[in-house]
């Protein structure tokens, strides 16, 4: 099958529009701990909602291979609407413990966005899949990064964030239904078999991959969820203050320069050394964050969004490893158990960073642990390095 030119863009539009529903709470939380009462943890509480919520949603759609056994581009849209319709009820509550119910939904009906969005991608690019997966996750990195955009730049009330965000998730799934066919690549998946849940882990390269992805996203969410509280930290430390919701836009969505310039890196050295450079330099972004976060504007910001570009661009690298050596009819369960594993990993680094948080109040050096997940990782991913079949993510001649 001829592959259309608009496909990754179509990819690309939906996963950013999907995405923007991941932080929205986040972007808006003064608002939402003054509308709901809220305590200290919120940061941690709404933000471990959503995790919880997905981390659910990609176990199940894991255990039932609904990516593999249903049409991608269908599920895709569904769980568009699904999430945008419970991100949008949020404007109609006043119970605290339906807040957090509306945002384990969202996060819930995010797996099938996510992670499905990168089987249709794989279904599509199977020879450049490092290359069109940068493009994919500097979409949802952008998409992570919208809302705090909306809040600090445009100065949206916060209904209008969420009502904005509903409505571009909902446009998200609707291009993806009519634009997008399933791809040459799928393999449709045969009975429903719950034992291969985890066969592929059974793979040395598959299971080096997973692994390094694990130690990677035990750094991720954490920054992404406490940038605003270290920009916080920041201004108490250094005049003049700097823009919290702005600032932390531009450093996220940063990653998104880091996603695709790894994809295009990844056909000349490989997606498996893309994703090791980068684990090792937010690594060490982790180990000088004490000393960065009180020094000048200047620096902290140039600082922050080398941060942003590192911790975000071996994503896409390690996606594509996975998804090259995981069998072809089980690729979208082993995409989304992985992811599954991953995001819960993330509860427990927020967990531990928020208890350390507010234990050490206004202190620099609790994001220096967040160097844990980068060096496991970079241990533990290291088979690949030594394996040179590991390099069939370049493409051919």
């Amino acid at each position: 099958m001829q592959r259309p030119a608009h496909i990754l863009v179509i990819i690309i539009v939906s996963q950013f529009a999907g995405t923007s529903l991941w932080f929205a709470g986040n972007a808006i939380l003064p608002e939402l701990q003054s509308t709901f009462h809220l305590d200290k943890h919120a940061v941690s509480s709404i933000t471990s909602a959503v995790q919880f919520g997905f981390i659910s949603g990609t176990f199940v759609f894991a255990f039932l291979s609904i990516a593999d056994r249903l049409s991608p581009s269908f599920v895709f849209f569904v769980s568009s609407v699904l999430a945008s319709t419970t991100n949008w009820l949020v404007l109609y509550v006043h119970d605290v413990n339906l807040l957090f119910s509306l945002r384990f939904l969202t996060g819930f009906f995010l797996a099938g966005i996510y992670p499905v969005g990168m089987k249709i991608a794989a279904d599509w690019y199977e020879k450049d899949l490092g290359k069109a997966l940068g493009y994919l996750v500097g979409a949802l990195v952008v998409g992570t990064a919208f809302p705090h955009l909306l809040k600090g730049d445009l100065s949206l009330p916060w209904k209008s964030v969420i009502t904005t965000t509903s409505l571009f998730a909902l446009a998200g799934g609707i291009i993806i239904l009519l634009f997008v066919a399933d791809g040459p690549s799928r393999r449709k998946a045969g009975q429903f078999q719950p034992g291969r849940l985890f066969h592929a882990f059974t793979i040395p390269r598959f299971r080096a991959a997973a692994f390094g992805y694990f130690g990677h996203m035990w750094e991720l969410y954490t920054v992404w969820a406490f940038l605003p509280s270290i920009i916080m930290l920041h201004n108490k430390l250094v005049p003049p203050p700097l823009n919290i919701p702005l600032s932390s836009f531009f450093a996220i969505a940063a990653g998104a320069v880091g996603c695709v310039v790894g994809g295009w890196l990844s056909k000349r050295i490989g997606s498996k050394r893309v994703a090791f450079y980068s684990l090792a330099f937010s690594g060490c972004c982790c180990i000088i964050s004490p000393w960065m976060i009180a020094s000048s504007n200047i620096s902290f910001v140039t600082f922050i969004i080398l941060w942003g570009i590192a911790v975000a661009a071996d994503s896409p690298q390690f996606s594509a490893l996975v998804a090259s050596a995981a069998p072809a009819q089980e690729k979208g369960t082993a995409l989304t158990i992985v992811i599954s594993i991953g995001f819960a990993i993330t509860i427990v680094s927020l967990y531990v960073t928020d208890q350390l948080y507010h234990r050490f109040v206004d202190s620099t050096n609790i994001y220096a642990l967040l160097f844990i997940g980068p060096v496991l990782g970079l241990l533990l991913m290291a088979p690949l390095l030594r394996n040179n079949q590991s390099k069939v993510l370049k493409p051919a001649a």
